[in-house]
């Protein structure tokens, strides 16, 4: 752990510059609102190490596929996230002397992000080389209510003098990734013109064509009156920028406001997008700084209505909660069926920003709780929308007749991850998409998406079982060869559990959908018969498989075996590992990873938690207690399956130290790699750690089940979930759980094992 924050319900606190956890902050102290988002870099010149980061929901590039060996299937490129213009930029000189943290003495410094508010501000004091003293503050958002659009507050105060200042406000659209594979130019900037301070850069994305407007404009008073400074503007192919001089007294304060605007043509017509760039960030200054902060916090006080989990007696754990939640909730707002979430979001460019099974298997129950239907199924849709290209990405590998195999890591639905183990083993993400439209349904009763969208994507995934999965003579059963389960330290392995059991889940589950829509929406299935060329000889080899699939078990244990050769490793728990060794992904050689018995995510243990219901309180208790202890937890998805496990077999001792692991991960950079960015798809498993696992809210034959259990560490808990049209409050203390409807309509649901009916505006109190 590095812990150099400071722990506050409502914010993220660093009150010490430090070049060394610069870039980690930068990532920490990231700002978005669904449809783009930047690292906290600063506003001035800083000539130190750092990462500059703005980034734009759904536009990439297909970096080309760098392999040493190229093997048949491989995709041929790697989509990236792509940094853009950056927009932040204001050079700011005392005299002539350029402003930069990285030189000058910094004597007082504070940063904040105010997560109730969705702010980022900042506040220094500092001496150049030349002993001249500023005092700087500054406050920036993007706006939620207007999310193509955002504003900074800049203000400098001379301490120990009349200064000249000059002021730059730009726009630099000449930005690199640091992750590209061939140095290859990512971006062709087409456009850029400034005039009295409206300054704008259209550049085009290579290969994709994608195209982004960036435009600013700026503001400027002396004690509250306008400088009327003129701007003198310059500009060069892909940057623009308008500089501002003004005589300011000791004492005196200059107030900068930089109002800027983010278009891309995801939204816009390209030959209007410049204009409409300009329109925008006009339409931004109109309104003033205070008005759009006002409507902003407005925003954010709506999404904390329903999102927000109160934890009462543990500070640490508070705040935790809250950096995942916020995190969240700033990257994806469902407005766009378009776009999904990346693992790092709008925080790095690791993982090339694409998304990942992460969205369905953990996102997905976070969206489902705390948004309106609609935003889950913006999720679901996005996934059927590729349906095509998954039956595509199946068909480089050999699958036919509409096999469908989506991809591990996509942005337009064709596969981009080039690892032989992962592109073409690592098939459990297949169950992944199918479980999320059972989950969705089963919370929503949305039956109908069945219909729509959601079975035409059944049939694809179990039509690519059926062919991967083959007939062993020597076993008797049906078996699947050659696969990489989520414990990735494990590669080309037979018969994982967890994927034996999600693939025959998923059979089982599509021949279900087949009859609900054959019943109740013919016209629809003869429909998806006719489209995807059904025939319903096909159940037959399904049902037939799902009556014979082999499972692994380890009698001598009496669990599951993770794989048929598991137990061929040598068996060392985690506590026999040398700390000086940890992650082990850092010190072994693969080799020795991939014999090794430590296993790196909950992997047969995915599988009890997706399927509980279907085993006994002592069977879970058996599995937990073997694979946990195998486990190195060295993938950031892995405490929260842990942690709603350990809960549900009263093992709170270990529910709670894996919690604060999970939630506090990225603040307390556990894993030393914060600098990269965040992990957030794995913040949606610590809202599952709280709401699954000491709020052991379940969805179990369509009935919602809910029962609390607190840490000793904590006095109270709460959280809100939204199910059928209500609202549920449930607070949670050592004694009882009282549940509030705060809407008008009438819930059921089963507390500590007892059914209740509440009635809108009623609460029920009960003990466990």
């Amino acid at each position: 752990m590095i812990k150099y924050l400071k722990t506050d319900p409502w914010l993220i606190v660093e009150d010490k510059f430090s070049q060394e956890h610069h870039q980690s902050s930068e990532s920490i102290f990231s700002i978005g609102n669904g449809n783009f988002g930047q690292r906290a870099n600063f506003e001035e010149a800083y000539s130190g190490k750092t990462l500059q980061g703005t980034y734009v929901a759904g536009v990439y590039y297909p970096d080309k596929t760098k392999v040493g060996w190229w093997k048949n299937g491989y995709p041929e490129y790697f989509a990236k996230v792509l940094n853009s213009a950056n927009f932040t930029g204001i050079d700011v000189k005392i005299d002539g002397e350029t402003l930069d943290l990285a030189t000058a003495k910094v004597s007082t410094f504070k940063r904040v992000l105010n997560m109730q508010e969705g702010t980022l501000s900042r506040e220094f004091s500092a001496e150049l080389p030349s002993g001249k003293q500023v005092q700087v503050s500054a406050i920036r958002f993007l706006s939620m209510a207007a999310p193509e659009t955002g504003v900074i507050k800049y203000s400098i105060t001379p301490l120990n003098g009349d200064f000249e200042i000059v002021f730059t406000p730009y726009v630099d659209g000449n930005v690199v990734n640091e992750d590209s594979n061939w140095d290859d130019a990512f971006w062709t900037q087409i456009d850029h013109e400034v005039n009295s301070g409206l300054g704008v850069v259209v550049a085009r994305t290579n290969k994709t064509e994608f195209e982004v407007a960036t435009a600013m404009t700026t503001q400027s008073f002396l004690n509250g009156s306008s400088t009327e400074a003129a701007a003198a503007d310059s500009s060069k192919e892909g940057y623009v920028e308008s500089a501002y001089k003004v005589k300011v007294g000791k004492g005196q304060v200059l107030d900068i406001f930089k109002y800027v605007a983010v278009l891309s043509s995801l939204n816009h017509k390209k030959e209007e997008i410049l204009e409409n760039a300009k329109k925008a960030v006009n339409g931004a200054m109109a309104t003033g700084f205070e008005t759009m902060l006002e409507a902003h916090v407005a925003k954010w006080a709506a999404i904390w209505e329903h999102s927000d989990i109160i934890i009462e007696g543990d500070d640490e754990a508070q705040q935790g909660i809250r950096f995942n939640i916020f995190h969240l909730n700033q990257t994806y707002t469902g407005e766009d069926s378009r776009l999904n979430i990346g693992p790092k979001g709008f925080t790095g460019e690791k993982y090339g920003g694409a998304s990942y099974w992460d969205t369905e298997a953990y996102c997905l129950p976070f969206y489902l709780a705390t948004a309106e239907p609609k935003v889950s199924k913006q999720l679901l849709l996005y996934r059927y929308k590729h349906l095509e290209r998954a039956i595509e990405n199946a068909g480089k590998l050999g699958f036919t007749d509409g096999a469908a195999l989506y991809p591990m890591v996509t942005m337009n639905g064709e596969e981009c991850h080039n690892e032989w183990e992962i592109t073409f083993e690592e098939i459990h993400r297949n169950g992944a998409i199918a479980f999320a439209v059972y989950n969705y349904i089963r919370h929503t009763q949305d039956y109908p998406y069945l219909a729509e969208a959601g079975l035409e994507v059944l049939l694809g995934i179990s039509r690519f079982w059926s062919q991967r999965i083959t007939f062993s003579e020597e076993k008797g059963k049906y078996v699947m060869l050659g696969v990489t389960g989520p414990n990735e330290y494990e590669n080309n392995i037979n018969n994982n559990w967890y994927t034996n059991t999600i693939a025959v889940w998923c059979m089982n589950y599509t021949m279900e959908a087949l009859d609900w829509v054959k019943a109740n929406k013919a016209a629809d299935y003869d429909r998806i018969v006719g489209k995807t060329n059904f025939n319903a000889d096909e159940t037959t080899r399904w049902k037939d498989i799902c009556e014979n699939m082999h499972f692994p078990f380890i009698e001598s244990e009496g669990v599951f075996g993770q794989q048929d050769s598991y137990m061929d490793k040598e068996q060392i728990t985690v506590d026999k590992l040398d700390p000086a060794q940890r992650p082990i992904n850092q010190y072994w050689s693969w080799d020795r990873i991939l014999r090794s018995c430590f296993i790196k995510q909950a992997d047969t243990l995915q599988g009890i938690y997706l399927f509980e219901e279907n085993y006994d309180t002592e069977t879970i208790a058996k599995n937990f207690k073997f694979y946990e202890e195998r486990t190195v937890h060295e993938s950031s998805l892995s405490p929260c399956v842990h942690v709603v496990l350990a809960a549900r077999i009263n093992n709170m001792e270990k529910a709670y130290e894996l919690y604060h692991r999970t939630s506090r991960l990225d603040i307390d950079d556990y894993n030393h790699e914060a600098h990269e960015g965040l992990h957030i798809t794995s913040m949606a498993g610590t809202w599952m750690s709280v709401v699954e696992g000491f709020g052991g809210k379940r969805v179990i034959n369509e009935q919602l089940i809910l029962n609390p259990q607190l840490p000793k560490e904590w006095k109270s808990f709460s959280f809100k979930v939204l199910w059928r049209g209500s609202q549920l409050k449930v607070h949670a203390d050592a004694s009882k759980c009282v549940i509030s409807n705060e809407t008008d309509v009438p819930a059921r649901v089963i507390l500590y094992g007892k059914d209740y009916e509440i009635a809108g505006g009623a609460s029920i109190e009960a003990t466990k």
